[in-house]
This record gives structure tokens, sequence and C-alpha cells, in this order.
């Protein structure tokens, strides 16, 4: 640990605003945001159809004050409180798309924004997807489910942005990890 990170980490930590559903804290001169509820964690669903389309979700980001381009994904623990990152991701893909997983599988963990946020955020695999309904979210969230082909995902993702959409940088990382292993190994349940 160098100084720096040692003189960080002995200094209080103050509340300078407390909300619904964030706060914003400061510690020494760097300020950062914290969420009120749940465990801290989200979860984002990389999913592949049967028929090997991509599942990608559409929706108003108010922050953005632009509609945004992203994979299924949603927040641990904030309304289930024995929630864990496979049962949030499930939930959330059957929300937010209409497609239940047989299987999910955490492949990395870590921060979205290490120097504002203390948020963590979870990749999940889910495979074996069978429909079970429309999809669209919850309370209001107003999703527009898109299943892409996974050949033309990145050509139509562009397009989108061509188009004035907002799209989450996630979303090469989980098109990567469709095809691989967060180590690079190719996995062998898909030909390319």
């Amino acid at each position: 640990m160098s100084q720096i990170d040692h003189e960080a980490s002995d200094l209080p930590t103050e509340t300078l605003y407390d909300g619904q559903w964030l706060r914003m804290r400061r510690r020494g001169h760097w300020e950062f945001a914290e969420r009120t509820h749940g465990t801290g964690m989200a979860v984002i669903v990389i999913a592949l159809t049967p028929d090997d389309q991509v599942l990608f979700v559409e929706q108003y980001r108010v922050p953005l004050g632009a509609r945004t381009i992203e994979m299924p994904a949603g927040l641990v623990g904030d309304d289930h409180a024995h929630d864990t990152l496979e049962t949030a991701a499930r939930r959330e893909l059957i929300e937010e798309t209409g497609w239940d997983p047989a299987q999910v599988e955490v492949l990395l963990v870590g921060p979205t924004s290490a120097g504002m946020s203390s948020e963590r955020i979870a990749f999940v695999r889910a495979t074996g997807l069978r429909r079970v309904g429309e999809g669209g979210g919850v309370d209001g969230e107003g999703i527009t489910v898109h299943s892409v082909p996974r050949a033309q995902a990145p050509a139509w993702l562009m397009a989108r942005q061509a188009e004035g959409f907002e799209l989450d940088l996630k979303l090469w990382a989980g098109l990567w990890m469709l095809e691989r292993d967060p180590d690079g190994t190719p996995r062998a349940d898909l030909s390319p």
C-alpha cells in the first residue's frame, strides 16, 4: 500500500448527502457515491438466445437525458433480502427481456467507475434460455427488447450510436465474453 493509499484509508468518511437511492461521501478531498439499497453490487447479463441472437435492452436514462442500449442489468439485494448475484441476474433477465435462463454463471466482478463510485458489477453469462414472457421491465421502466444476430451485433450497435443512442461501453466486454471465458479461452459450446 502506498503512503497516499494508507493516508486516505485512515481518514474519516463524511456524508455530504443521503438520498433515497444514492449517498454522496467525502474522505479527505475525494468525493464519491454509494448506493443506499442492497449490496452495492449490480449484475450485467450476457445472454444469447437458442437461435444465436444477443439480447440488448433500450431505455431512457435520466442522468444522460437520452435513450441507451445496454445488456440486461440490475441491482443485487435492492428489494430482495436474500439475493445472490445468480438470483438477481435470473430475475433481471426475465423482467427485462422475458427470457428465463437454465444456467447463470458469474464470470467477473469489479468496479464500474472506481474514481466516482463504490459500486461493483458482476458480468453474468446466462445460457439455456427459454422464452417465458415479453419483458419490458417493471414499474414503468419502459424497456424495449432487441434480439440481434450475434454476427451482426457490433455493426447494429454502431448504427444505433449513429442514430443518437448512448451505448454502454460494457457492451463490448459482454460481446467478447459471449464467445470466450474471461481468460480468453474460446467457449467450446459456441462456434464463431
